[in-house]
């Protein structure tokens, strides 16, 4: 009886076992809706219950800085480990980045106050429903007019509108791109280089109003963690850096304000062997009628082609099952990956593969031919494992 069970099949994981974003009450999309909704600003709501309203509040994104990676790395990080406490009001708690843990998602998700569902950026990379095409929403490409693919105001506008001082602080290269536009847009935007300026700089402008609302943000945790990984000594160097940015930015709080420390995603390293790393464009049974993959590594987006999604689903179960949550389309809005019940605009449901895999393991499906760059990263993100989907909410008040 033991040899035979050796030779059984793994056991697909259960959809149900998938540890869901917060969404609705601590995920990043409830974050300044929540802070808006403390200053006064209209049809917002204070979705995360801990946090005490402000007058001014500041929201510092620190890219690719999830919640475990600061709790494994208290001393290059003496000044965030500090506040972890601090965090989600005081009760020590993170937050859910929301599905997919990527840069675009999370960023539209922070800016909109909206989930994936229904802001429309679900993915690194998916398909346009009008086109055929993949859309990469990161760097905008192809070129889709910007308000038509996400129409919806940012939290930005609906607080400028309402009298709130509104500042985005971040490097001048984000000033005009169509991600600003759609997900962070309104009030003022503010480009400076060096992360030195941009605190001094938040810090000036969250006193610039007697409510103010300002955002800022700092990259490069992220691009030092994908090229070399979130254990090298380079990405040790950026989290020594980011963390001494934000205590810089803390020191300068002006009267009757909140900073937020936050993230858009945690990462992970993936071994570069066969097992960790499975090369869609090498095996012909993920490839068997497929005519898109989108998404990334750790969260793929997979488009069939006519008729074959049922086929692709079961093969893609068979294969990576027991590594991956493997949904349908509709198992994985269902089951709420992308948002609440109801969430899922009509506009989006066909942005969404008909396949979605997210990592379970320490895995992923790369593309060598189609992605090499994204491909040859060490550290990657996506999925719903804690080290991606937990991400810090540091408070200092003053």
């Amino acid at each position: 009886m033991a040899a035979e069970a050796l030779w059984q099949d793994p056991v697909p994981l259960a959809l149900d076992t998938a540890p869901l974003p917060e969404y609705g009450s601590g995920s990043l999309a409830d974050l300044l809706p929540t802070l808006a909704a403390g200053q006064g600003v209209p049809n917002l709501t204070a979705a995360i219950s801990e946090l005490t309203p402000a007058d001014r509040n500041c929201v510092f994104l620190i890219d690719g800085l999830g919640w475990e990676q600061i709790k494994a790395h208290p001393d290059e990080a003496p000044y965030l480990t500090s506040l972890l406490g601090s965090s989600r009001g005081n009760t020590g708690r993170p937050l859910t980045a929301g599905f997919p843990a990527t840069t675009a998602t999370s960023l539209a998700s922070v800016g909109t106050g909206l989930p994936p569902a229904a802001h429309g950026l679900p993915g690194y990379t998916v398909r346009d429903p009008a086109t055929g095409a993949l859309m990469n929403q990161l760097r905008w490409k192809p070129w889709t007019a910007p308000h038509v693919w996400q129409p919806y105001p940012t939290v930005f506008q609906l607080a400028d509108a309402a009298g709130v001082h509104t500042a985005q602080v971040s490097s001048p290269t984000f000033a005009h791109t169509p991600l600003t536009k759609v997900a962070l847009s309104g009030g003022t935007f503010l480009g400076r280089l060096s992360g030195e300026e941009r605190m001094d700089l938040a810090a000036e402008q969250l006193g610039a109003g007697d409510r103010s609302l300002v955002y800022t943000y700092y990259s490069e945790v992220d691009g030092k963690g994908h090229r070399f990984g979130v254990d090298s000594d380079a990405w040790r160097g950026q989290l020594m850096y980011a963390d001494r940015l934000a205590q810089r930015l803390a020191e300068q709080l002006p009267p009757r304000a909140a900073l937020y420390v936050t993230a858009d995603h945690g990462m992970i390293d993936i071994p570069f062997d066969e097992e960790s790393r499975i090369d869609f464009d090498e095996d012909w049974e993920l490839r068997a009628g497929v005519a898109l993959l989108g998404g990334e590594g750790r969260a793929r987006h997979v488009y069939a082609v006519p008729g074959a999604a049922t086929d692709v689903l079961t093969v893609w179960r068979e294969v990576l099952g027991d590594r991956f949550w493997v949904a349908s389309r509709d198992e994985a809005i269902a089951a709420g990956w992308f948002g609440p019940p109801g969430a899922m605009d009509e506009r989006v449901y066909d942005r969404i593969g008909d396949v979605v895999a997210a990592a379970h393991d320490d895995v992923a499906i790369t593309a060598s031919a189609q992605e090499p760059h994204e491909s040859a990263m060490v550290a990657m993100h996506g999925s719903m494992t804690p080290v991606e989907q937990l991400v810090p909410l540091l408070e200092v008040r003053s």
